[in-house]
C-alpha cells in the first residue's frame, strides 16, 4: 500500500476546528488499514503572520511541494485589514495557487435531499440539481498587470487589468470538457464577450477547443444571464466553465442553492492533478473557537482529495456516504439547523460522521 504524504494547512478562524475533525476521519481510516499516510503541518494566513511576519513562508512552500496533496482550512483575519493587500492573510492562498500552478478550481454543487427545505428556492426548482463549476484560478483580473492606484489631477484612481492568453483558456476549457465526458456531456462557458475583448478571446478559444469534443454540447452564456439562470433553472447546468472573477462570484451564489455554504467542498488542481482541497466558506472569524462551525465541507473536500489526487475513489465514496447518512439523522450545526432537527457542535458532528463511517467500513 502506498504511503501518501499529506500537507495540512489549517489557517485562521474556524480552519483549525474543522481541520481537527477531518483529521480524526483520516486517523480512523488509517486505523482500519484502508489507507496509509504521513502528515506535515504548517501555518498560513494570519497565523503565519503572527509567527513569522509573512502570510506564507518559503519553508512552507517547499514543504507542500513534496506532498501528494494539500488539505487547506481557511485564511482571513480582520485584525490584519490595515496591512497592504500584498501581505494580508489571503495572499497565502493566492501564492499557493500561483506557485503550484493550481489553475483549475472545481466546485461541485449537489443538492442533498435532506437539505432541500434549507434552500431559499422552491423544492421543484431544486429537483435534479447536480452541476460542477470549473473556475480558472491563476489568471484574469486578480493577477493581471498593471494594477494599483494613482492620483490624476489630485483624484485617486484604482486600476486592474483583465487578461487571458490562449493557452490559459485552452487548458481550463479542456478540464471542463473532460469532466463533462464523465457526466451529462454538456458544457456552459460563461463570459462577457459582448463588452470585453478578453472575454471575446475566451469565447473564441473555448469554441475552438470544443471541436475536439464532438460528443459534448457547448453552450455560451453571458455572466449576467448565468447569474439569473442559476436561480431560475439551476438543473439545466452540467459543467460551467468560467474565468477567475466570474467564477468567484457565481460559485458563491450557487452555494446558496444548496441550503448551506458549510457543505460545499472544492479542489484546486494543476495539470498533474496535484491538488489543494478546501471548503469554500472561509475563515468565519466571528464564530471561531465557539465549537459551532460546520466541518462537513472540510470532510467532503477530503473526499475530493482521495478521488482526484490520490486515486482512491473507494475512500471518497465512503466519506461522502457517511456525510449523507449523518444528515439523514436530522442533526446539524447552527448554520443549517432547522425546526425538527437537533443542533450539535463541531466536535459532535465529527463524531457522528465517524460513527457512520465505522458502519460502512
Amino acid at each position: 500500500m502506498k504511503t501518501f504524504n499529506l500537507a495540512i494547512l489549517s489557517g485562521d478562524g474556524i480552519g483549525p476546528e474543522i481541520m481537527a475533525e477531518a483529521q480524526t476521519i483520516l486517523e480512523y481510516l488509517k486505523q482500519t488499514g484502508l489507507v496509509d499516510f504521513q502528515i506535515q503541518e504548517a501555518l498560513v494566513g494570519g497565523a503565519s503572520i503572527r509567527d513569522s511576519g509573512a502570510p506564507i513562508t518559503n519553508a512552507t512552500l517547499d514543504m507542500v511541494k513534496t506532498a501528494d496533496a494539500i488539505l487547506f482550512g481557511a485564511v482571513g483575519d480582520y485584525s490584519f485589514d490595515h496591512l497592504p493587500q500584498s501581505v494580508r492573510p489571503e495572499m497565502a492562498i493566492l501564492k499557493l495557487r500561483k506557485e503550484l500552478e493550481l489553475f483549475a478550481n472545481i466546485r461541485p454543487i449537489v443538492i442533498f435531499d435532506e437539505l432541500i427545505a434549507n434552500s431559499n428556492l422552491k423544492k421543484e426548482v431544486l429537483q435534479n440539481v447536480d452541476f460542477v463549476i470549473v473556475r480558472e484560478l491563476t489568471g484574469d483580473i486578480y493577477f493581471g498587470e498593471p494594477r494599483g492606484e494613482k492620483k490624476i489631477n489630485g483624484v485617486r484612481h484604482g486600476f486592474n487589468t483583465m487578461t487571458y492568453s490562449e493557452p490559459e483558456i485552452e487548458r481550463i476549457a479542456n478540464v471542463g470538457f473532460k469532466l463533462a465526458e464523465a457526466r451529462r456531456r454538456k458544457v456552459t462557458s460563461v463570459d462577457k464577450a459582448n463588452v470585453l475583448e478578453t472575454m471575446q478571446l475566451w469565447r473564441d478559444v473555448v469554441s475552438r477547443v470544443s471541436e475536439s469534443y464532438k460528443d459534448i454540447e457547448l453552450q455560451h452564456m453571458y455572466v449576467d444571464n448565468a447569474a439569473m439562470q442559476l436561480i431560475n433553472l439551476p438543473a439545466q447546468f452540467d459543467v460551467l466553465v468560467t474565468g477567475n472573477i466570474f467564477g468567484d462570484i457565481l460559485s458563491d451564489q450557487a452555494s446558496m442553492i444548496t441550503g448551506s455554504i458549510g457543505l460545499l467542498p472544492s479542489a484546486s488542481l494543476n495539470e498533474g492533478l496535484f491538488g489543494l482541497y478546501e471548503p469554500i466558506h472561509g475563515s468565519a472569524p466571528d464564530i471561531a473557537g465557539k465549537n459551532t462551525a460546520n466541518p462537513l465541507a472540510m470532510m467532503l473536500s477530503m473526499a475530493m482529495m482521495f478521488r482526484h489526487s490520490l486515486d482512491r475513489t473507494d475512500i471518497a465514496d465512503l466519506i461522502e456516504q457517511a456525510v449523507k447518512n449523518t444528515l439523514g439523522k436530522k442533526i446539524a450545526t447552527p448554520d443549517f439547523c432547522r425546526e425538527g432537527w437537533r443542533q450539535i457542535s463541531t466536535i459532535d458532528m465529527g463524531g457522528e460522521v465517524r460513527k457512520e463511517l465505522s458502519k460502512l467500513c
